[in-house]
């Protein structure tokens, strides 16, 4: 994996080169693993002319939630534990004779910009903007094969909690059940907080858990999702509680249903984010459901549960094979509840199959 990060890392400083920066500075923390390979929580990378050094107030653990750095890069611990990395790189970078040196505004506090300029007066600083997470949207193999797993973790805690017996439970404890079944199987812990919601609540997107009990009659909506090796999916369903369900849940069911396959064939290279979100928001405002629907289709996963490209109604752009993302429509009925369907699908060609379904729990209307 050394020569992974390595050609990333060479990626990155090309692209510097190629607007006038000898030197970069990352320091968002899902980018610096994705040069990194793992890093201390607040650890910084800094690539410049002396070579490219990790510095962290920490040594690494070894911990797996924090990954594992790559062998090829250099450690520099600060002596106190209350010191900033990033002031540090940039001091460094100015004694090792860089002019100028790209950092991630869209991270750094201006404090934190002030302190650099403070301790490297005469180093000029600029915008590395969002290269790295340019960087990121394509997935390899490697990446997607994490991904593959964190998805079969995730089917795996869902499963077992439709075997379980749901009435009289509360959102909240089945939400901490499906957060303990994800680390059972393996994961490092849940990709994001997990949803479930009941009854009124169910359909709505990340509903945050509450008291409410299950009652026969309700939908259950669920949206969770495993972090393995720092990879994150998403997946969502929706069931109905312990008998058959009403005509109207059928239909609005069937209507969401319809919508996340539509959105879900249009995945493919070169497809524009606006036409895949345009491909499932057609149906459901076509219903008359427009009006209440979220603004955006889906997402990309990687690293971070919620990265580019953005599949939303003004999203530019087109989709690349190798990119992970989620779609994910729902319609939530003010005071009757919703119906949620999310998958975790990677682009593929249609030579190859077309898109790759990483989370397959059966999207059938079951009644638990």
């Amino acid at each position: 994996m050394s020569e992974v990060y390595a050609v990333r890392r060479g990626l990155l400083r090309d692209r510097c080169a190629a607007v006038g920066s000898a030197a970069a500075l990352v320091s968002r923390p899902a980018n610096v693993r994705y040069l990194a390979g793992g890093a201390p929580p607040g650890a910084v990378l800094l690539l410049g002319p002396g070579g490219d050094v990790l510095i962290s107030s920490r040594a690494p653990s070894g911990d797996p939630a924090d990954g594992r750095t790559d062998d090829q890069l250099r450690v520099s611990l600060l002596p106190a534990s209350d010191g900033d990395p990033v002031v540090a790189a940039a001091d460094l970078a100015g004694s090792s004779g860089a002019e100028s040196l790209a950092v991630e505004e869209h991270h750094l506090t201006v404090s934190r910009h002030r302190a650099m300029g403070s301790v490297a007066p005469r180093l000029r600083l600029a915008d590395l903007g969002a290269t790295v997470e340019q960087l990121r949207v394509v997935k390899d193999e490697e990446e997607i094969a994490c991904l593959r797993i964190a998805a079969e973790i995730t089917d795996q805690a869902l499963g077992e909690l439709l075997e379980s017996i749901l009435v009289g439970r509360t959102e909240r404890h089945l939400a901490l059940e499906l957060e303990r079944r994800l680390v059972d199987h393996g994961a490092d812990g849940p990709a994001f907080a997990t949803s479930v919601a009941t009854g009124p609540n169910s359909g709505q997107g990340r509903h945050r858990p509450s008291d409410r009990r299950v009652e026969e009659g309700d939908f259950l909506s669920v949206c969770l999702g495993a972090n393995y090796r720092g990879y994150r999916c998403e997946i969502g369903r929706t069931f109905v509680i312990g008998t058959t369900p009403a005509d109207w849940q059928i239909e609005l069911y069937d209507l969401v249903f319809a919508a996340q396959r539509a959105g879900r064939e249009a995945l493919v290279p070169g497809a524009a984010y606006r036409d895949v979100d345009r491909a499932a928001r057609y149906l459901l405002d076509s219903a008359g459901h427009g009006g209440g629907l979220a603004p955006w289709t889906g997402h990309g996963v990687g690293l971070e549960i919620d990265e580019d490209p953005q599949l939303a109604p003004a999203a530019m752009g087109k989709l690349d094979a190798c990119v992970p993302v989620t779609v994910e429509p729902g319609v939530h009925l003010p005071g009757r509840g919703g119906v949620r369907i999310d998958d975790t699908l990677v682009v593929r060609p249609e030579a190859d199959g077309g898109p790759e379904l990483l989370t397959i729990t059966t999207k059938e209307l079951l009644a638990l």
